[in-house]
């Protein structure tokens, strides 16, 4: 075989321009670092886009994941898996709910609600509630059904026609809510925290009329925790944060400790609408992914992460707000756990490019916000790196 180089110009050369990749070939990662194969090593201040919850090389998520590939990788949904009845049991545990569906992504986990809702709906009589809604600002995914409930257009330009019978809901709008949603209504879909819409929260009283009306008219609240989930706010799903039950939680990222995996979680109301073959998946519920989805969630149990998102993003917010009394470029900083987003002045990715010159890795998203999701297991004195490295790179823009 023929040894291939990894520059951006083969990049170019193989794939579909989908992606604006780092031009960094990794060897491997540790801890909250990812080394290069020049032997570099960068702060990685993105962790897999939110995935990499206990950060690199965890030796327990390690002997996990070759524990069960040493028993078998794959035998599919037609036998009982111990690691899938595991983590299921755990899901439930410490979410409340009733029943578990495993799928291999967030955006399957979000196609696997809209048509749970629909048939819910149809189940109970009314076939004509078949509207499903999302929130203005938000992402679900790239997939039709999930793409059609996502707000921005360069995600859905060119694809269209979406899927009939979806639309959007100003975020935080309890007016536009009320005109909205309808008897013909059958879920709203809701991120708690809005991740790719540039780390925004829900507020109080729109969940609030959203749980009233939801009651009023029998349509579903899904929970898209997707980004949000597995502990990055400070509790192991954010909606816990709020007087709310969702009939569905929608999980992914984290939950396969860095293995694909996805999940919808939903209540006993909802308990019966799927039978075998109204929706299934070949590789969902994988058991080494399951395997490391377990070992992951006891990481972040028995290491008290969840407290230390909550503090280590304290520390991570305090840092840009003493940066923002020096530097005008920071117009606000949003902080939820460790999901935080800083709005600048200009688009983000300028900062993006800097920071990677200094080595710390950051992500932009909503044009010009600074997005960081580090593992929940970053030292203190790794993201204070991080706030010095961006005090270093405001410094040196000209006024």
């Amino acid at each position: 075989m023929k040894t291939i180089d990894l520059n951006l110009e083969t990049e170019q050369q193989l794939f579909f321009h989908n992606y604006a990749r780092f031009p960094l070939e990794i060897e491997y990662g540790k801890g909250s670092f990812l080394y290069t194969t020049d032997g570099s090593r960068y702060l990685d201040m993105i962790a897999g886009i939110g995935v990499n919850a206990i950060g690199y090389g965890d030796p327990r998520l390690l002997k996990a994941i070759t524990q069960q590939a040493g028993r078998y990788i794959h035998i599919s949904n037609l036998f009982m898996q111990g690691p899938q009845f595991e983590l299921a049991s755990r899901l439930l545990e410490i979410s409340g709910l009733s029943k578990v569906f495993f799928c291999n992504s967030g955006t399957e986990a979000i196609e696997a609600a809209i048509k749970l809702a629909r048939r819910f709906a149809g189940q109970n009589g009314n076939i004509e509630k078949r509207e499903v809604l999302s929130l203005s600002n938000c992402f679900h995914g790239r997939t039709y059904g999930a793409m059609s409930l996502t707000a921005k257009p360069k995600y859905v330009d060119g694809f269209e026609p979406l899927v009939p019978e979806t639309g959007m809901i100003d975020f935080n709008n309890i007016d536009d809510l009320e005109n909205k949603v309808s008897d013909r209504t059958a879920a709203v879909f809701v991120e708690f925290v809005q991740g790719e819409g540039g780390i925004h929260r829900v507020s109080e009283p729109f969940i609030a009329r959203l749980k009233e009306l939801a009651a009023q008219l029998g349509f579903l609240i899904v929970a898209d925790e997707i980004q949000s989930g597995c502990g990055r706010t400070g509790t192991f799903f954010s909606y816990s944060q709020f007087d709310v039950q969702p009939d569905l939680v929608c999980a992914a990222k984290p939950l396969g400790g860095g293995l694909p995996l996805g999940a919808i979680i939903g209540t006993e109301k909802i308990a019966g609408v799927f039978a075998p073959g109204s929706h299934g998946t070949t590789f969902g519920g994988n058991p080494v992914a399951c395997a490391a989805g377990l070992a992951m969630i006891d990481a972040i149990y028995a290491d008290n992460l969840m407290e230390k998102a909550v503090e280590t993003g304290k520390l991570i917010r305090e840092g840009f707000e003493k940066l923002a009394t020096k530097y005008r470029q920071i117009l606000e900083i949003r902080q939820y756990g460790l999901m935080v987003g800083v709005t600048v002045d200009k688009e983000a990715k300028y900062y993006v490019e800097q920071a990677l010159k200094k080595h710390v890795l950051i992500n932009a998203t909503s044009q010009n916000v600074i997005r960081l999701l580090p593992p929940l297991s970053i030292d203190r004195a790794d993201a204070q790196l991080c706030i010095d490295t961006l005090d270093e790179i405001f410094s040196e823009e000209k006024p």
